[in-house]
Order: structure tokens, then C-alpha cells, then sequence
């Protein structure tokens, strides 16, 4: 049995790759930025309209800008060297954030312009993300594959204790307010081009020239060939669609449930990834295990139990302390889903697979609206028990069908394991 030291010691090995521990700082201040904008567009949507449907809509426009572009992010991944992806897609957030802080600034905000906001923001993540794993793969290696990728997304998860809040923070202060968070977002975007800007121009063995929709069609194809492969991304699919969901609405559920304002909406927000960041030391150095499967299973499951159950929570602290355990859940479910995904893959199909498996995002946002006029037709509380009740329905059916069924191993790295991918 490994000693406390060496499970930390292989908890990290990955940031121990130079070029990795760059991308990795790229991926904090980029993360401070992003997240800083959702909880900024939330408010700014409540305060215009005060209403759950422009929530809703808020996360429309991001979920459909997502959705048209992560296919074309994916084949970008797989075809121009990653850095330049990176590198573009962080401007755009960048140029965004500015904007808004500006027009904030100004007096100018209307509610068409954090749509806008929102459509940019799905854009440059629909590029950023797969061209980011498909990186990390390139910097550390298939081996290391779900060490890096847990990683990456513990650095997400620590900023979200961090950004939420002190975007919520800061919003509330007279003498910074919106506009000041936007521009403050603005600066770590900045940050985070620069540092993308030092990692290596990797070119692409053998890139396709073909029509990129095509391309899209070959790597549909290829999960759809791969039957384990296409029932993970589209349980994942439905699982972050409609469980993800509450985080689109908690800007109600704090002002228009339990009667708090913007700095509440930070603390809240920041609790599920209190949790995520509990759970991700351990779990980045049990990523690649061959135990993975069951454990994404059950973490599936559990996040869909706890949704509905922040649905019923009385009070604010009640629903703080069930979403630290969303988080937990969460974070699990994310790495080791994402880990399988791309262990699954081939190398020329990895940035594809990964935009595939981010779709889900995608489903997010476009889910938001109708679960926004639900929220308004049936209630809030009553609105997030339903999206609870799906991600847990289709985390047993893959359970089902996945889990308990099979007697084979997750996919590994080596050996026998790899054997299983193949036929898999």
C-alpha cells in the first residue's frame, strides 16, 4: 500500500511535465475568467428581467452556440496545431469579457447584449475544450491520460470556489460593481493567452484537407462503429444536459427562494466545487484504475439523487451543504467519464471524441429554456427535482446496461486492458 506521501507524489505526476504545468496556469486564470462571466450573466439576466426564463435563455444562447461549434472545435483539435485553437479561443473570451465590462461601465448594458455574450462565450468553448484534452494527451501521454485530465479538472473546480464568489463579490461592491467583475474577468483571460502563447506549436501528423463536415461525419461515425463508446457519450449527453442544469438557475433560487443577494449567489455557487476539489487529489491518482467504470456509474447516479434533493432543501446552508456533495459527485463523473472516452478513442480521432462527449454542454444550455418556462409553470424547486430525477434515471440505465451486464474490465492503458478497448 502506497503511504500518504506517494499517493499525494501520484495524485500530481503530471504537473511534473513542464509544458503540462504551463497548460495547466493557462487553465486556472482561464478558468477565474470563464466562470467569473457565468455568474456575472446570471445577474445581469435576473436584474434586467427578474425572470427564470431569461435565465433560461441566457444559457440558450450558450448551449447553441456550443452545440454548432464544438463539432467544428473537435475537427479543429485534430487538424491545426492545438496551441493556435487555444490561443483564438482564449481571445474571443477575452474580447468578450472587455466588451461587457465596457458597455457595463457605460450604462449601455441591454438584455440582446448578454445574449451576445453568452453566443461568444459558447463559440470560443466549443474550440477550447477538445483542443485543451486533446493537448494535455499530446504533453503527457496516453499513460498519464486520466492523471491529466483530473487534473485539469481540479483546476476548474478549485477557481469555482474562488471566482463565483468573488464574481459575486465584486458586483455587489459600489465601487467596482458589474462592469468592474467583467473587466477584472477580462484581465485573467488575458493572463491565460499569454501562457498558452509559451507552450510548443505541435504540428498535426497528417492532418485532413477534407470538407471539416465531413470530418464530423467520419468521427460520428467512428463512436457510433464503437458501441461502449457510443453508450458512455450519450449517457453523458443526457446525464450533464438536464443534472448540470441547476447551476442556470441558482441565481433564482438564492434572490427568489431563499431572499439573499449577489454575495450569496458566489457562496453558492462556490459550494459544489468545494466538494469537486475534496474529491480530486484522491481521485486523480485512481483516474486511470481499471475500477473506473463502476465508480463513474455510481457517481452518475448519485449526482442525479443529490440534484433533486438541493430541489427540496429548506434553507440556504441546507442546500450549501448538499452541494458540496453535488460537486464531489460531479467532479467524479467528469474525469472518469471523459478519462474512458478518450482511452477508448484513437489518436487521430481523440479531438472528435472529445468534442462529441462536450456536446453535452451543448444540451445544457439548449435544455435551460424549456426547464426555465417549467421552472415558471410548475416551480423552481419542483423544476430542478425533474432535472435531478432524469440524470439518475439514465445513470441506472447505463448501470444496467453498462455495468451489470459486463464482466470485463474498464479500459486501461496496457496489455489486456488495452485488448478490451479494441473490442470494446
Amino acid at each position: 500500500m502506497n503511504t500518504p506521501r506517494e499517493e499525494f507524489s501520484a495524485a500530481f505526476k503530471s504537473l511534473q511535465i513542464p509544458n503540462y504545468r504551463i497548460l495547466w496556469w493557462a487553465g486556472v486564470f482561464s478558468f477565474m475568467s470563464v466562470q467569473g462571466q457565468f455568474v456575472l450573466r446570471g445577474i445581469l439576466a435576473w436584474d434586467l428581467t427578474g425572470r427564470e426564463g431569461a435565465l433560461g435563455l441566457v444559457y440558450l444562447a450558450f448551449g447553441l452556440a456550443l452545440l454548432v461549434s464544438t463539432p467544428l472545435g473537435g475537427v479543429a483539435a485534430d487538424r491545426f496545431p492545438r496551441r493556435t485553437v487555444l490561443a483564438a479561443s482564449q481571445a474571443m473570451i477575452f474580447c468578450s469579457a472587455a466588451v461587457m465590462g465596457v458597455v457595463v461601465l457605460a450604462g449601455l448594458v441591454e438584455f440582446w447584449m448578454v445574449l451576445v455574450a453568452g453566443t461568444v462565450q459558447g463559440v470560443s468553448f466549443g474550440f477550447y475544450g477538445p483542443a485543451r484534452v486533446a493537448f494535455s494527451a499530446d504533453l503527457v501521454g496516453r499513460k498519464q491520460l486520466g492523471n491529466a485530465i483530473t487534473l485539469s479538472l481540479l483546476s476548474m473546480n478549485a477557481t469555482r470556489i474562488f471566482a463565483p464568489a468573488l464574481a459575486g463579490v465584486l458586483a455587489g461592491v459600489w465601487f467596482v460593481g458589474i462592469g468592474g467583475a467583467y473587466l477584472i474577468s477580462a484581465f485573467f483571460s488575458f493572463f491565460s493567452l499569454v501562457g498558452v502563447l509559451r507552450l510548443p506549436k505541435i504540428q498535426i501528423e497528417n492532418p485532413s484537407s477534407r470538407n471539416p463536415f465531413a470530418d464530423i461525419a467520419d468521427g460520428v461515425r467512428y463512436v457510433a462503429g464503437k458501441p461502449k463508446l457510443r453508450r458512455l457519450v450519450l449517457a453523458s449527453f443526457f446525464i450533464i444536459m438536464f443534472g448540470f442544469n441547476y447551476v442556470a438557475f441558482l441565481p433564482a433560487l438564492v434572490k427568489d427562494v431563499f431572499n439573499r443577494g449577489d454575495g450569496a449567489l458566489g457562496v453558492l455557487s462556490s459550494a459544489s466545487a468545494i466538494g469537486a476539489l475534496v474529491i480530486s487529489i484522491p481521485l486523480a491518482s485512481r483516474a486511470d484504475s481499471a475500477k473506473a467504470k463502476p465508480v463513474m456509474a455510481v457517481s452518475g447516479a448519485a449526482f442525479g439523487a443529490l440534484v433533486m434533493l438541493l430541489g427540496a432543501a429548506p434553507t440556504f446552508w441546507t442546500a450549501f451543504a448538499v452541494l458540496i456533495v453535488v460537486g464531489a459527485s460531479t467532479a467524479t463523473y467528469m474525469s472518469l467519464s471523459n478519462t474512458i472516452a478518450l482511452q477508448m478513442a484513437s489518436d487521430a480521432q481523440r479531438g472528435r471524441v472529445q468534442s462529441l462527449m462536450q456536446l453535452s454542454f451543448a444540451g445544457f444550455g439548449i435544455a435551460a429554456a424549456p426547464l426555465g418556462l417549467l421552472a415558471e409553470a410548475v416551480g423552481l424547486r419542483l423544476a430542478i427535482g425533474v432535472m435531478g430525477g432524469v440524470a439518475l434515471v439514465v445513470s441506472a440505465l447505463y448501470f444496467a446496461f453498462e455495468v451489470a451486464g459486463s464482466n470485463e474490465a474498464a479500459p486501461g492503458l496496457v496489455g489486456q486492458e488495452r485488448a478490451n478497448v479494441r473490442r470494446g
